[in-house]
Parts: structure tokens; C-alpha cells; sequence
């Protein structure tokens, strides 16, 4: 399958899910989430969409199992829009890097303050 067409797809399916998210999922249970991410398989069979997950940790869970029940619609719906001859199955994936970054960021800011009285001396 080629590269570029495998990335539109990913890219069609970031978006579209964005969407549904905002706009059709009606869940409760669905907080402040964020599409941050798709890899679809070079033979478009599976597709794992990454998400960032605001919020406690039991919110997180409680947003990450709307999702998973949520998996069947999301994937009627792509596949309707998508337009392909098979629609990818989809698994979601609580993305991190943000979390990590918050984190680094932190760190950071920290040893800034501890430096700051050795330069005053």
C-alpha cells in the first residue's frame, strides 16, 4: 500500500474521530480528550488511535472505557465517511508524551529557581 495514501488515511481518521468526539459522542463519562495520534498498518486492517486524557485518574479510566465501548460506533462512522473496502479495527491508546513534557518542564523550571541564588553570589 503506498506510504502517502496510508498517511491521508491516518490523518482523515485524527480528524474525523476529533470530530466525533466533540459532536456525536454524547457520553458522560467523556472528558476532556484529545486525538493526538493515529497509526493505521500498511495493509489498513488496524488502526490504534491515541488520545490524551485530561483530568484524575479515575476520570481518565472512566473516559478510556466510554471509548472502548464507544469502539463499534466510531467505527461505523469511519467507515461510512472513509469510503473504503474494508474499515480498519480500531484500538485506543491513552497518549503520554504530554504528561512526560509537563513533567520535563517541571524539572526544569526547578533547577532554574536553584541556580538563580548561585548566580546572585
Amino acid at each position: 500500500m503506498s506510504e502517502l495514501r496510508v498517511r491521508k488515511i491516518q490523518e482523515f481518521i485524527k480528524q474525523e474521530v476529533g470530530q466525533m468526539l466533540l459532536r456525536d459522542l454524547k457520553d458522560p463519562r467523556l472528558g476532556f480528550i484529545t486525538v493526538t495520534g493515529v497509526k493505521v498498518t500498511g495493509d489498513l486492517r488496524e488502526a490504534v488511535i491515541y488520545v490524551s486524557l485530561f483530568g484524575k485518574d479515575e476520570e481518565k479510566k472512566a473516559s478510556m472505557e466510554a471509548l472502548n465501548q464507544a469502539k463499534g460506533f466510531i467505527r461505523r462512522e469511519i467507515g461510512q465517511r472513509l469510503k473504503v473496502y474494508y474499515t480498519p479495527s480500531i484500538s485506543f491508546e491513552e497518549d503520554t508524551s504530554l504528561d512526560y513534557g509537563m513533567h520535563i518542564e517541571g524539572l526544569l523550571k526547578k533547577i532554574q529557581k536553584e541556580e538563580k541564588p548561585h548566580e546572585d553570589q
